[in-house]
């Protein structure tokens, strides 16, 4: 994590029209992404997150490697969503040198073992060429499972309720695994 506590956020309109990306200029995770839907598990590991559900009609957020994503529900306004989740990022970074309490990362990633060699290798495509690409737009995928051919995936950030989610499960990561990895035979959204 950044020593510096200057702290720099720029927004970034994702794919999403419900979610927006707050760029930072500091690392807040080593690799992957936390996502929340709900404040009483952010305020379990994330006190940023925590904070940003406090922003009225913040519906979901996810820490990334150095981006935020905050989405909102239907009827909650961009303009006033948008003022209060900036001040926010940049008031807890100013503050604080972690997004996350002590241990919680390496405590949701270690209950993250794979179960077979074939999941290992959909968790390193995952990690190493699907996660990255999505991040780009302020999204993440989660791996739930692998079972009978079929990949149980969550979307998540600006991914989950993005108009072109089907197509990124299906033309891109489904089309992705199935072509290195002869097992998969389908990838479905959970």
């Amino acid at each position: 994590m950044s020593k510096s506590l200057d702290v720099s956020v720029s927004l970034e309109f994702t794919p999403n029209p419900n979610t927006l990306k707050y760029s930072v200029n500091r690392e807040l995770l080593s690799q992957g992404a936390m996502n929340y839907t709900k404040v009483q598990d952010a305020a379990k590991s994330s006190p940023l997150a925590r904070d940003l559900f406090g922003v009225s009609g913040v519906s979901g957020v996810m820490v990334g490697k150095n981006f935020i994503t905050v989405s909102k529900t239907e009827d909650a306004d961009w303009d006033t969503v948008h003022r209060e989740a900036s001040t926010t990022i940049q008031d807890y970074l100013t503050k604080n040198p972690s997004a996350f309490l002590e241990g919680a990362v390496e405590a949701a990633q270690a209950t993250q073992k794979p179960a077979s060699q074939v999941e290992a290798q959909i968790r390193d495509i995952l990690d190493h060429e699907i996660r990255p690409a999505l991040a780009m737009d302020g999204g993440d995928v989660a791996f739930e499972k692998f079972e009978d051919g079929i990949v149980y995936l969550y979307l998540q950030g600006a991914c989950a309720g993005c108009p072109g989610a089907a197509m990124t499960l299906k033309m891109g990561i489904e089309a992705r695994l199935r072509e290195m990895i002869p097992e998969v035979l389908e990838v479905v959204s959970v």
